[in-house]
């Protein structure tokens, strides 16, 4: 073999090399992007998201919870939002990662001024979630801002027009449901995919000890009063129920007496007829027997003869008490 051959035979092993690294190299890129473009086609979104789909920037669709099929290269997007979460916000503290009960205070969001115009210092607690995921998304630039921002306005209107007692102590519950009320229409003007979903205080107090003092001093006066009114209900319930058993108890006894009298009356009636029916049959002899009987009744231990004397001047004497006996037969008694 001269070297002419030599040389042709080694140009075309080199030529052939170079086929099979471009063929290899060809297999590698193809093999890279199809593995790019699966792991870009597919995502998952969980139980507590919802992905917001954008094709060439616009919202074409939201994906549920579970694996999906998007368009790779940057032709569709998805972005996750978490929409069954509560989220939280922080007005007039921030609570540290060091610890459960530990906070940082922030004084120019809990200072405010009441309506009578005292200084007190309130910590809220702002919950809400995601209602909308595009609203969410594409309606606001900031949309926690802007409810912390619109929280806070109503919290300083509701406060700045109660009293420094009812923002620290009676009037917290009707405050939190009152600002609750107001930035719930506010968050439907504004449209922002973000619902409110409750707002409490956390504490409120005055801004010196001093005062901080002599409030607790009202609380316990407060209570105290409380106190003693719950018992005085305790013995009104107590003492009632004895009360109207004893009135019941005079009612019934006056109910008595009162029929006794009208039975008494009634039978004076019946006696008083029965007598006046005998007198109209007998007038002397029951003008008599009534004479009788009331000068028995008048003079009890007297005793009384009856004088039966006839024509022959012969005077008999009867003793009363033998004739109004109702054992044996009337006793007579003679004498001169």
């Amino acid at each position: 073999m001269n070297s002419g051959q030599f040389s042709d035979n080694r140009y075309y092993k080199i030529k052939r090399d170079k086929k099979k690294i471009i063929k290899f190299s060809l297999l590698i890129l193809a093999a890279v992007v199809l593995i790019i473009m699966l792991s870009t086609c597919f995502y998952t979104v969980n139980d507590k998201q919802r992905g917001v789909i954008t094709t060439f920037g616009k919202v074409t669709g939201i994906a549920d919870a579970g694996i999906h099929f998007k368009i790779p290269f940057g032709i569709q997007q998805v972005h996750k939002v978490d929409v069954n979460i509560y989220q939280k916000i922080e007005i007039g503290y921030r609570s540290k990662d060091s610890g459960v009960g530990s906070y940082d205070v922030i004084e120019n969001e809990s200072k405010m001024i009441t309506g009578d115009y005292n200084i007190i210092n309130v910590d809220f607690f702002v919950e809400y979630r995601i209602a909308d995921p595009v609203k969410y998304l594409y309606n606001s630039y900031s949309p926690e801002l802007i409810l912390k921002n619109l929280t806070q306005s109503q919290i300083r209107n509701i406060v700045g027009s109660a009293d420094v007692d009812e923002a620290l102590t009676t009037g917290k519950a009707e405050m939190q449901t009152h600002i609750f009320d107001l930035v719930t229409t506010e968050l439907e003007k504004y449209d922002i995919g973000l619902t409110l979903t409750d707002i409490k205080i956390q504490d409120s107090e005055p801004p010196t000890q001093e005062v901080i003092e002599a409030f607790k001093n009202v609380e316990t006066a407060k209570q105290g009063a409380e106190t003693a009114i719950n018992q005085a209900k305790a013995y009104q319930n107590a003492q009632l129920p004895l009360a109207q058993a004893e009135a019941d108890k005079l009612i019934q006894n006056a109910e008595f007496l009162k029929q006794s009298r009208i039975n008494e009356a009634t039978e004076k009636i019946a006696m008083f007829n029965a007598m006046y029916n005998e007198y109209r049959l007998n007038p002397e002899i029951t003008r008599i027997r009534m004479y009788y009987e009331a000068i028995e009744a008048m003079l009890p231990d007297v005793k009384v003869y009856i004088d039966v004397s006839d024509s022959s001047h012969t005077q008999k004497l009867l003793p009363l008490e033998s004739l109004v006996s109702t054992g044996g037969t009337p006793a007579t008694e003679g004498g001169n």
